[in-house]
């Protein structure tokens, strides 16, 4: 990568967070707000501000879902390609040996990867009418708290002298 293609990578994905951002701001301050001033949430997210509103706020999420299509799949798309890639390089690797140090060494990451973005998608792409309240805050723990509880472990699991230190300690 160089130099030039990563300042503009980083300043495009700042641009788009702070229209999307921008977006999300004018939206909720356009809505009037009546009645109970508590969000049944363990933070302060988009839907549950949406759900204290008095205002009419469908077309607030056809927005939102318009956004999330393509702030949420847009990356979830280039990470799936781009382990199809991999897999095909991978698959070209002639030992069986490498095959599998590449292969865990991936799976663990597409794990993660996958725990994040299903349960972005869940939350923040699909109606939420239906949904049951506990269901939403488990699935918000699990994008907010899961998945980078999960990265350091299983990055941590796979150094060799974290493993030998936690057999000594086994023993």
């Amino acid at each position: 990568m160089t130099h030039n293609l990563c300042v503009t990578s980083v300043s495009v994905i700042w641009l788009v967070a702070f229209i999307v951002t921008l977006i999300n701001i004018i939206s909720i301050y356009s809505l009037h707000f009546c009645g109970p001033h508590i969000i049944d949430h363990f933070y302060c997210d988009y839907d549950p501000i949406l759900q204290l509103s008095c205002s009419d706020t469908s077309i607030i999420q056809k927005l939102n879902l318009i956004i999330g299509g393509f702030v949420v799949t847009g990356p979830f798309i280039i990470i799936v390609m781009s382990y199809m890639y991999i897999v095909i390089t991978v698959l070209k690797i002639p030992s069986n040996t490498g095959k599998y140090k590449a292969f865990s060494t991936c799976s663990s990451h597409l794990i993660v990867v996958s725990v994040f973005y299903g349960t972005l998608m869940i939350v923040y792409m699909f109606p939420t009418k239906g949904h049951s309240l506990i269901l939403s805050k488990i699935l918000s723990l699990m994008y907010t708290v899961l998945t980078p509880l999960l990265n350091p472990i299983i990055y941590t699991l796979r150094n060799k002298d974290i493993k030998n230190a936690l057999n000594r300690l086994k023993v």
